[in-house]
């Protein structure tokens, strides 16, 4: 009976030493696979950074012959009234954050400009370029985007010389009729103002300008997507004007 017992015990004993060494050797041919996945992956990455170096190369190249076109374009744009204030009012979130009094100083707006840096990975510029007005002393407004090596985006603007009576304070146009102060409205002009040190948050107003407007602003001058939109209205009011008068024939018939 002991002997049964003992013998008994001895096979269990085997059976979980023959277990722990497959548990053993199947780690081990888990851990070889992941170690050499792993190599694999830091192939992949090694090739991707070189094709992201590749791009930027081309994409500073296009940059350049983009260039000479561009101003090309600013000239003809500038023989059409009003381009760019009818480009930001036309465009669905730019037209959401021009004040009335914004819209007036749009109506100086000669030119608009994206100017990367020649290394792009470094940031860029976007400049609003003013014909003489009533508002403020500067021919140039410029946001510039600096890409920092720790991943932070650094921001410097130039201050806007407002003239005597005109300006923005806390969002409001400064102007005042009689003593009454104006309604408060937040001006498109405060995103000069905002600058500094942005750490890794993006700047919306600026990527829109930059990858939306300035790359085809006729598209906007244009209003396509309105366009389209409201013939898809057109045909949708149409399909109900026929389905109402198809009831009300029915009607007539069961009459």
């Amino acid at each position: 009976m002991m002997a049964d017992k003992a013998k008994k015990q001895k096979l269990v004993a085997e059976k979980g030493a023959e277990r722990q060494k497959l548990l053993e050797q199947i780690d081990g041919e888990l851990l070889a696979s992941m170690e050499k996945l792993q190599d694999v992956q830091d192939k992949l990455e090694k090739i991707n950074e070189q094709a992201s170096d590749e791009v930027l190369e081309i994409e500073q190249k296009y940059n350049e012959v983009r260039k000479p076109v561009y101003d090309e374009r600013k000239e003809v744009i500038k023989a059409i009234p009003d381009f760019w204030l009818t480009a930001f009012l036309s465009h669905p979130a730019f037209s959401q954050l021009l004040t009335v009094e914004d819209q007036r100083i749009f109506k100086h707006l000669e030119s608009l400009e994206v100017e990367e840096s020649k290394d792009v990975k470094l940031g860029y510029t976007i400049s609003f370029n003013f014909n003489s007005n009533p508002y403020f002393e500067n021919p140039k407004l410029a946001k510039t985007f600096n890409f920092l090596d720790e991943g932070t985006i650094k921001v410097t603007s130039n201050v806007i010389k407002w003239k005597e009576g005109k300006g923005t304070s806390n969002g409001a146009n400064n102007e005042k009729k009689g003593n009454k102060r104006p309604l408060e409205e937040k001006s498109f002009f405060r995103w000069f103002e905002e600058s500094g040190d942005m750490g890794e948050m993006s700047d919306e107003i600026a990527e829109m300008i930059k990858e939306e407007l300035w790359p085809n602003p006729l598209s906007y001058f244009h209003n396509e997507g309105d366009d389209e939109d409201f013939e898809e209205d057109d045909d949708d009011e149409e399909d109900k004007e026929d389905e109402d008068s198809k009831d009300d024939e029915d009607d007539q018939d069961e009459g």
